[in-house]
């Protein structure tokens, strides 16, 4: 759920709504697409010290009968360590596709494999629940489906003793969430909402972890805005999150990550961002770009695995009518903000380009509604750096443009002060772009610099800034604005 522009007039060209619905066409695309990356994506569990004292040899497909074998020397074997011993085998062979296969269509398997589950041995116990997890993994639905006996017991399982069988059983729960709906539709009786928020309270990080994992599966299905975030709203998970995603000594990256992108498909849903920024998200999320931006002074590449998440869900929220953004518990410092920020586009544009459209549809909500981010912006001599992204690519060229529109369209006193400087140089180069999406912003921001600050104009016509114009009088979605950008220039 990306902003477009906030309350910002177009002064010529295509109407305001017209241009709503090309950016809502092609958010929503994206926001489609990345559903479906992370939805596809499933987690597999492997120790591999274990793997090494297991010999470390190639796990071979099995077929009905030694999956039978298997399964009567697990369940019935005279020696503790022979039926441990038939249940690696059979978890080995799981790693197949084809094992997993025969090993659905096999009568009783299953029935049998959650007796083992259920099994007062605790070695047993692991290895059943570690062969469910190879079968979790599987790409084919109806080897999650026929998982379905076991959900009740992971579910169970879950407020157990051992953090490790805990990790397993909430990577197992992600696994088949996110691969069925069938598996979702018997969880969410049997209790899962709840289940995870007990879990959430856990002191094992792995623990911490996993379940992010797990409920940021959850959070993503289809139906989750009707059937499932409500739920998760009306527990006591969002204080949870906001407590683990606190900055601190105590901030643990990989759980942050997990929880941070949970919290992204909750402000995504707008089933109820009220309440979430009641609970202080906002500053939360403000006080975490923060600390993002004092780990790039340290050095700390890894943060650019939580910046995205951190800068979509601080984006999302400033799109709600309730936040305001000067004043108020959910106030965001303007000047300390805009300095975080642009630390981290630079640190974007140098080790990690593709986040930059993240921070600057951050910076374009940010400015949108706000003369006095707009203020600290010229104050602390950020254009500059903003304009030496427009070279980057095409959207993160009309992103940075549309930031500048948002500025200049405050009025003349903003406009002064974007004036004299690098910009009209820049605007004339951009206008040498072939993309028109990029050429129709910048003829944007020129019709408002010439509107609020008439010298923009003369200097436009002594670098030559007709001419350049012209090639672009004949592209049919721009002809209106640069007849109208002629117009303007020439009468001044």
């Amino acid at each position: 759920m990306w902003s477009g522009r906030q309350g910002r007039l177009r002064p010529v060209g295509c109407a305001v709504e017209e241009l709503r619905c090309r950016w809502r066409e092609r958010e929503a695309a994206l926001r489609k697409a990345r559903r479906e990356q992370q939805l596809i994506s499933k987690r597999l569990l492997r120790d591999d010290a274990l793997e090494e004292t297991e010999g470390g040899c190639v796990a071979m497909t099995l077929g009905e009968a030694e999956i039978q074998q298997f399964l009567g020397l697990a369940q019935r074997g005279t020696e503790e360590k022979e039926r441990e011993k038939a249940l690696v085998s059979l978890r080995r062979g799981l790693q197949h596709p084809e094992t997993q296969q025969a090993f659905i269509l096999l009568e009783g398997s299953m029935r049998t494999l959650v007796g083992l589950l259920t099994s007062n041995q605790a070695l047993l116990q692991l290895e059943a629940a570690r062969c469910l997890h190879e079968l979790s993994h599987s790409e084919q639905s109806a080897v999650a489906e026929a998982c379905l006996p076991a959900t009740s017991y992971l579910l169970t399982y879950l407020s157990g003793h051992s953090s490790d069988f805990i990790e397993l059983c909430l990577y197992t729960l992600g696994n088949l969430i996110v691969e069925s709906e069938a598996v979702r539709r018997q969880l969410l009786p049997q209790g899962i909402v709840p289940s995870l928020a007990a879990c959430i309270q856990s002191p094992h990080l792995t623990v911490l972890e996993a379940l992010g994992y797990a409920l940021s599966q959850l959070l993503q299905a289809k139906e989750a805005p009707e059937a499932i975030i409500p739920s998760v709203l009306g527990s006591t998970l969002p204080q949870h999150i906001l407590q683990l995603l606190q900055p601190g000594p105590k901030l643990n990256l990989g759980v942050a990550v997990e929880f941070a992108w949970c919290l992204h498909y909750i402000i995504c849903s707008q089933v109820n961002n009220a309440l979430l920024i009641s609970h202080g998200c906002l500053s939360t999320l403000g006080l975490l770009l923060l600390d993002m931006a004092g780990a790039v002074q340290r050095t700390d590449a890894r943060l650019e695995l939580l910046a995205c998440p951190v800068l979509r869900c601080l984006s999302n929220l400033l799109t709600e009518a309730a936040v305001e953004i000067v004043g108020g518990a959910n106030q965001l410092e303007d000047e300390r903000v805009a300095a975080a920020l642009f630390i981290l586009l630079q640190f974007f544009l140098q080790k990690q380009p593709s986040l930059l459209p993240e921070g600057l549809w951050l910076l374009n909500n940010l400015t949108a509604n706000s003369p006095s981010f707009c203020t600290s912006l010229l104050s602390m001599d950020l254009i500059e750096p903003l304009l030496q992204l427009l070279p980057v690519s095409n959207v993160v060229s009309v992103l940075v443009l549309t930031v500048l529109c948002n500025v200049a369209e405050k009025g003349p006193a903003y406009c002064q002060r974007l004036w004299p400087g690098p910009l009209l140089p820049c605007l004339i180069g951009t206008l040498a772009f072939s993309d028109t999406e990029v050429v129709g912003h910048s003829l944007e921001l020129l019709q408002l610099l010439f509107l609020y600050q008439p010298e923009t104009a003369e200097a436009f016509l002594q670098q030559s800034g007709l001419q350049v114009l012209e090639r672009h009088q004949e592209a049919a979605q721009l002809q209106d604005r640069v007849h109208a950008l002629q117009k303007t220039a020439l009468h001044r």
